[in-house]
């Protein structure tokens, strides 16, 4: 079993109420096209029509080599935050993603990286974790390489 991670709700807040990204701008606000716009917090598409951010994060403490920061998007509005152990929406619109194991100090594990099919994620999630040195996990977008979500091990 594995968690699937969500950005968290305190970060996605602010960037709601105009807090600098990344690379230091206010998030701009767009309207949702639909599909292809995964929200990282309740890790679902924005629905077509609705409201979102669009800005440039970094899902990592500090500044080091390691540490990439891509565009995003956020639900502009209130959404639940979509931590599950199940297989999240966003990562089934795509047929596949780019999975990379890190270690406790934030470093990619070589030898973890892959583009896999979206219909064996868990599997690979499972190989990779089998690895010691790895801490966690990113899924990114296989064609834009922008951050999904982080996947932890299961309980």
């Amino acid at each position: 079993m594995h968690r699937f991670t969500a950005m968290p709700t305190d970060v996605v807040n602010a960037y709601r109420q105009g807090a600098p990204d990344a690379h230091g701008t206010p998030p701009e606000r767009h309207v949702s096209s639909g599909d292809g716009t995964p929200c990282r917090h309740c890790l679902k598409n924005i629905p077509q029509g609705a409201p979102m951010l669009i800005l440039a994060y970094k899902p990592f403490e500090g500044t080091h080599p390691y540490a990439e920061v891509g565009p995003i998007f956020l639900c502009a509005n209130s959404c639940p935050c979509g931590d599950s152990t199940n297989l999240p929406d966003i990562l089934m619109t795509s047929p596949n993603y780019l999975l990379k194991g890190y270690s406790a100090d934030d470093r990619i594990v070589y030898g973890t990286a892959d583009t896999i099919a979206q219909q064996q994620i868990n599997a690979r999630l499972d190989a990779v974790f089998a690895n010691p040195e790895v801490a966690y996990i990113h899924a990114r977008s296989a064609r834009n390489n922008c951050y999904q979500l982080r996947i932890d091990r299961g309980d």
